[in-house]
C-alpha cells in the first residue's frame, strides 16, 4: 500500500477514534468569518463543544510576559464581557501569558473559550495548559489546521495567527513589545477587516510599547474596558432595553421589493444582526444584490451596518 495512503488512514482511525470533527470550505459547519478570509485555511480539525459562528467573537492576544497590570486587565475585560453580553465567546491561542489568561477568565466565567494550537490535537503545548484544554471541551474546545502528528514548530505559530484573527468580530492587544506574535495577529486582524482594539499602558512601559504604536498610528481603537469594544461595536448589551418597531415600518414594506423585504424579515429575526455572508446564504440571492439592497435599506433607515460586515434590523 502506498504510504501516503497509510498515513491517510491511520489520520482517518485517529479521528473516529476521538472524536475529532473536520470541517472543509464547503461544510456549513465552516466558521463563516473565517471563510471570508483569503488565506482561510482549507481544513479545520476541532474537539469540543465548537460553535464558532455563534454568538459574538472576541480574541485576545498578548505578550507572553506579561505584568500584573496586563493579567487584570485581561480577566477585567472577559468578565466585563460576560456581565454584558447574552453571548460571547474568547479566542486565544493558549500560549503562556495573556492568551492562557483569556482562556482561564472565560473558563472561570462559564463562557465558551476556543484554543486555536500551533499543532496536531494530539497533543498539547505549553503541555502545562493541559487542564485549561480539557475544561475548555465544555464551552468551545481546540481548533486548528493541523493533522495529529504535527509538531508545534515556530514557523506554524505565525501561521495560526491567522485564525486567531480571522474567527473573531474583534481583536483585543492586551500588553505588546513593540515586536511579537501578538502584532503579527493584529496586523493580520486590520487586512481581515476586522476592528482592532488595544490597551494603552506607560510611555516608558516597554510590555506596552507595542500596543501605544497601534493607538498612535489609528491602527487600533483605544480601549479602557468592554464598554469601549461594544460601544464601536454597535452590541446589544444585556442592559439595553428593546426598543418597538417603527410604526412605519408597515408602510414602507409596501415600497420594497421582495428580495428587500426577504432581506429586512432574516434581519428582524437576528436581534444581534446577520453578517452579509450569513444574508447571502440564507437569502440564495446574489451577493451584489444583497449589497446593493442593504445600502438602500440603511438609507432608508431600516438597518444598521456594523463593523466587520455585520447589518442589524433597526428595531
Amino acid at each position: 500500500m502506498d504510504k501516503s495512503l497509510r498515513s491517510a488512514e491511520r489520520e482517518l482511525e485517529w479521528i473516529n477514534e476521538h472524536g475529532i470533527h473536520v470541517w472543509t470550505l464547503t461544510d456549513e459547519n465552516y466558521p463563516y468569518r473565517l471563510r471570508q478570509c483569503p488565506d482561510r485555511p482549507l481544513v479545520l480539525y476541532g474537539k469540543g463543544n465548537l460553535h464558532p459562528s455563534e454568538g459574538h467573537i472576541v480574541s485576545i492576544v498578548g505578550t507572553r510576559r506579561p505584568t500584573e497590570r496586563g493579567k487584570e486587565l485581561t480577566t477585567k475585560l472577559v468578565t466585563e464581557l460576560r456581565e454584558r453580553l447574552e453571548q460571547v465567546t474568547i479566542v486565544s491561542g493558549g500560549a503562556y501569558g495573556i492568551d492562557i489568561t483569556a482562556h482561564r477568565a472565560a473558563i472561570k466565567c462559564d463562557i465558551p473559550t476556543i484554543i486555536v494550537p500551533a499543532h496536531g490535537l494530539d497533543r498539547i503545548y505549553p503541555y502545562g495548559h493541559r487542564p485549561e484544554a480539557v475544561a475548555s471541551l465544555k464551552h468551545g474546545g481546540l481548533l486548528t489546521e493541523f493533522p495529529s502528528g504535527v509538531e508545534p514548530l515556530a514557523p506554524y505559530f505565525v501561521q495560526r495567527n491567522r485564525i486567531v484573527a480571522g474567527l473573531a468580530d474583534a481583536v483585543v492587544v492586551v500588553e505588546s513589545r513593540d515586536k511579537g506574535g501578538s502584532l503579527i495577529t493584529a496586523s493580520m486582524a486590520s487586512d481581515y477587516n476586522r476592528e482592532l482594539f488595544a490597551f494603552p499602558g506607560r510611555p516608558d512601559d516597554m510590555s506596552s510599547k507595542g500596543c501605544n504604536n497601534l493607538i498612535r498610528t489609528n491602527s487600533a481603537h483605544l480601549i479602557d474596558s468592554a464598554d469601549d469594544l461594544i460601544d464601536v461595536m454597535g452590541w446589544k448589551t444585556r442592559q439595553t432595553p428593546t426598543q418597538p418597531v417603527q410604526t412605519q415600518l408597515i408602510g414602507l414594506m409596501d415600497d420594497l421589493t421582495e428580495r428587500q423585504r426577504t432581506i429586512l424579515n432574516k434581519l428582524q429575526e437576528a436581534e444581534e444582526g446577520l453578517h452579509i455572508n450569513l444574508i447571502v446564504m440564507e437569502t440564495e440571492e446574489p451577493y451584489a444584490d444583497v449589497s446593493s439592497d442593504l445600502v438602500l435599506l440603511e438609507i432608508q433607515g431600516l438597518v444598521r451596518s456594523l463593523p466587520g460586515g455585520i447589518y442589524r434590523f433597526v428595531r
